[in-house]
């Protein structure tokens, strides 16, 4: 079985490696020719994801998996098109934006062969396979759908860094078009993956079919969207914990026993490519979500938020030098993909602070390309605020942080011992 693959990110490289490793015929598709070249040197184009680079290693020396940057090339006798490229959002109206996307289904079209499966991966707002990317399929290539060719929808399930091992653990939904379409893609990722044992679902791990594309489609953005609304809610919870001296970990903790409780964390930000981003998704085609609307701004305006504390209990800001502890939107990963540095930095900012950030996984040259002073142990600073849960902060110090008059703490993660004789609060934690 030949399988292509258009686009070799974080998300489509290691798709394109798993299906390599249960023996199909790979072709990776991208359109930047260094990580074109770099995976056909069997070498990994970015860092940090479990197993990527043994398998590359292994799978293009013995010829299961190149890539390209040539569509036509990379299609001819293709069973199966697997399509995980960027679907972006406007910062300013929350629209997605399906430039990338768009080009790469022209891509595709232009070289489809009759009898070709193709699945989106990508997260899409509902409806956006059957009314957008089929028919412009079908414009170009002139084939049909569900005669000539079979689109299905399945949305990609993990998460960076664990895409092997989540790619195990949790079903494979989609949707397709036809019946046959639904045969075609059932038999592809059966094929293609293995699944874990799940006692504690109510079927048995595998490939779901959710009947419709529409279907899976929802899912994913209501899988995604929910984490988000949970995590507004943990961030009101914390902040009234905090005000009225009630450790809200606490009570979340025993919130949580009851097993229809399932309380998030609260934090300083939502970052990463999922969470920020798919419920402006899912408002695209459900501009009612109120609920949905409301918990998008209530994260968002976490950043502020603490900077406006911070504020308060410091005084004026100008002229003082702000420490933001962590560039990455989470620990483990060398990713800013909507962090909350950048929002918190711009408040300090705005407040005539000089900003200065550290992260473990940056280099100073790396942190200046993201706009940011680099900071060093041992350097003087009046404030830090916690941004990422490294755990290497929780082993930090006053005594590494000459000067240091407030320690604000967004993740829950530093000890209130390490930071004896500072003003110190934690997002959650009243004193």
């Amino acid at each position: 079985m030949k399988t292509v693959v258009i686009g070799m990110g974080k998300i489509g490289l290691p798709l394109a490696v798993q299906f390599a490793s249960r023996g199909h015929e790979v072709v990776g598709v991208d359109v930047n020719q260094e990580t074109v070249a770099t995976i056909n040197s069997g070498l990994e184009p970015f860092p940090g994801e479990a197993e990527l680079a043994e398998r590359l290693a292994e799978l293009v020396p013995a010829g299961k998996l190149r890539a390209t940057t040539d569509y036509a090339e990379a299609m001819r006798g293709a069973n199966t098109v697997v399509v995980v490229v960027p679907l972006f959002v406007n910062d300013e109206t929350w629209q997605p934006d399906f430039a990338w996307m768009d080009q790469a289904t022209r891509s595709l079209a232009a070289h489809l062969e009759p009898g070709t499966l193709v699945s989106y991966e990508t997260t899409l707002p509902v409806g956006t396979l059957r009314g957008r990317f089929v028919p412009l399929i079908e414009e170009i290539s002139g084939l049909k759908e569900s005669s000539d060719f079979h689109a299905v929808f399945s949305p990609e399930r993990v998460l960076t860094g664990r895409v092997f091992a989540d790619l195990r653990k949790y079903p494979k939904l989609f949707g397709a078009l036809s019946l046959e379409g639904a045969r075609r893609a059932r038999e592809f990722y059966e094929s293609a993956l293995t699944f874990d044992e799940r006692p504690d679902l109510a079927r048995e791990n595998g490939v779901w079919d959710l009947g419709s594309p529409e279907a899976a489609e929802l899912a994913k953005l209501a899988e995604t969207t929910y984490r988000d609304v949970n995590i507004a809610l943990a961030n009101e919870f914390a902040l009234f914990a905090q005000d009225n001296g009630i450790d809200v970990y606490q009570v979340i903790e025993a919130s949580n026993s009851q097993p229809y409780s399932h309380i998030h964390l609260p934090g300083i930000a939502v970052g990463g490519h999922c969470i920020p981003v798919y419920p402006r998704l899912y408002l695209s085609c459900d501009e009612a979500a109120d609920t949905v609307r409301t918990a998008r701004q209530k994260n968002a305006a976490m950043p502020e938020t603490l900077v406006k504390r911070a504020e308060a209990m410091l005084g004026e800001l100008r002229g003082k030098k702000a420490l933001i502890l962590g560039a990455s939107y989470r620990a483990g990963v060398k990713e800013t993909a909507f962090s909350g540095v950048f929002p918190t930095a711009e408040a300090l900012r705005a407040r005539g602070a000089e900003v200065v950030v550290h992260d473990p996984f940056y280099s100073d040259e790396e942190l200046a390309k993201l706009g940011f002073a680099a900071w060093h142990e041992g350097e003087a600073a009046d404030l830090a605020i916690v941004q990422t849960n490294h755990p290497e902060y929780a082993t930090l110090t006053s005594a590494q942080v000459p000067g240091i008059q407030l320690l604000v703490d967004g993740r829950n993660v530093t000890r209130q011992e390490n930071w004896a004789g500072v003003d110190y609060t934690v997002l959650g934690r009243g004193a």
